[in-house]
């Protein structure tokens, strides 16, 4: 494996996005694309950047291409590169996906349960290296099967901690939904729908945006109908 000082390695003027390279020789089924992501700009990949090409090596696989979000949070779903690497994918350019871990790739189980459905779905293999899992194998696939659980599991209790959280809330007395608009609110628009033919916008700006412009729309049509209004 190369230093970092030599040509064919990472530096600040060459790793930002989606460097193509052109092997001698690609054989079928080992065209790799490597995805890096560094959180800030002063950050730099070159650790991940270098393992990645050592594993590369050692499995056989073919590098042709390097995609590398630089000062992007893992929570964005926004990544060009990562965006990039998709495309490639579903075009069938890339036969393998390589990461140094699981966070530097998805933001969430969620979504990398999402990306290995599709990966596996366009027969593309995928490694995080620091991980140990590679979607080829037995342990790899076993893994797969884990990730969709958990993510179902996790979905499952986010789900019945905000049932559990709404029931308290209840049980306390407390207001769930949207706050209440005063009587004081409401007989303005009320006032102002009926004396006037100002527009939903035009009461809304009135009342100093003290409700939202639905609920203005909802009171203005009700008192202009003539119908009680019930917030």
């Amino acid at each position: 494996m190369k230093g970092i000082g030599d040509s064919d390695s990472v530096s600040a003027k060459v790793y930002l996005s989606g460097r193509k390279r052109r092997p001698s020789t690609v054989r079928d089924g080992t065209r790799t694309a490597l995805y890096l992501r560094v959180s800030t700009a002063e950050q730099k990949p070159d650790l991940q950047y270098d393992g990645l090409r050592a594993y590369a090596a050692h499995a056989g696989l073919d590098v042709v291409r390097d995609y590398c979000d630089v000062g992007v949070s893992g929570r964005r779903e926004g990544r060009p590169q990562l965006n990039a690497l998709m495309t490639a994918a579903r075009n069938r350019e890339i036969d393998c996906v390589l990461v140094w871990k699981f966070d530097r790739f998805a933001h969430s189980t969620r979504h990398l349960l999402a990306a290995l459905e599709e990966f596996n779905h366009l027969g593309v293999r995928f490694v995080s290296v620091q991980d140990q899992v590679d979607t080829d194998s037995p342990m790899g696939r076993a893994m797969f099967t884990i990730i969709g659980a958990m993510a179902e599991l996790e979905s499952s209790l986010i789900s019945e901690r905000v049932t559990a959280g709404m029931r308290s809330a209840q049980t306390r007395g407390k207001h769930l939904g949207r706050p209440a608009i005063p009587q004081r609110v409401i007989r303005e628009i009320e006032a102002l729908a009926t004396s006037t033919d100002l527009s939903i916008r035009q009461i809304q700006s009135k009342i100093a945006g003290r409700a939202s412009r639905g609920i203005v729309g909802e009171i203005t049509k009700r008192a202009r109908a003539g119908q009680p209004t019930a917030l």
